[in-house]
């Protein structure tokens, strides 16, 4: 029971954190509220709720959100290893690509199950001056189905800047 409940406070304790480093950094990803469900060394998975602020005009999840949710997916993990490394390591996206496969028209969960590889990546890069590149893969599915609404890609660029 402890350990459910210790996990639940750092899900707590990263959305909060996210949301708080949204609101002065990204104040368009503090608008959509995301909320983490499931952040082990495994996999992450991000809820965005379907709402006033995340709905199109056919009231299925808008474009914007479906993205900003797909890359919170990977960036959190990327976050956490650079937070954990105790470096100065910078990060960025170098490309997205995204295959819709049905409309969001309930709150959608992102996944990625590449957490692991992540922090491989981040590591690479703490013991290196050089960028380190690779492209990682999530879906996404609503509240109500398993079945995924879609899938995408996402290159992960990292460089340390503490290394001279």
């Amino acid at each position: 029971m402890d350990f459910l409940k210790s996990h639940l406070m750092e899900r707590l304790k990263f959305t909060a954190l996210i949301n708080l480093f949204s609101i002065m950094k990204l104040p368009l990803l503090a608008f959509i509220t995301p909320e983490f469900t499931e952040f082990t060394n495994e996999k992450c998975v991000v809820k965005v709720r379907l709402g006033y602020r995340t709905r199109n005009h056919l009231n299925s999840m808008y474009f914007g959100a479906l993205s900003m949710g797909a890359e919170l997916s990977i960036a959190a993990a990327a976050i956490q290893a650079i937070q954990d490394s105790g470096q100065k390591i910078d990060f960025i996206f170098k490309d997205f690509e995204a295959q819709f496969l049905k409309r969001g028209d309930a709150s959608v969960l992102f996944i990625c199950d590449q957490v692991a590889g992540v922090r491989e990546l981040v590591d690479k890069a703490a013991h290196s001056t050089e960028r380190q590149e690779h492209k990682f893969e999530g879906y996404a599915r609503t509240v109500k189905s398993e079945e995924p609404i879609m899938k995408y890609k996402l290159t992960l660029s990292v460089k340390n800047r503490s290394k001279k």
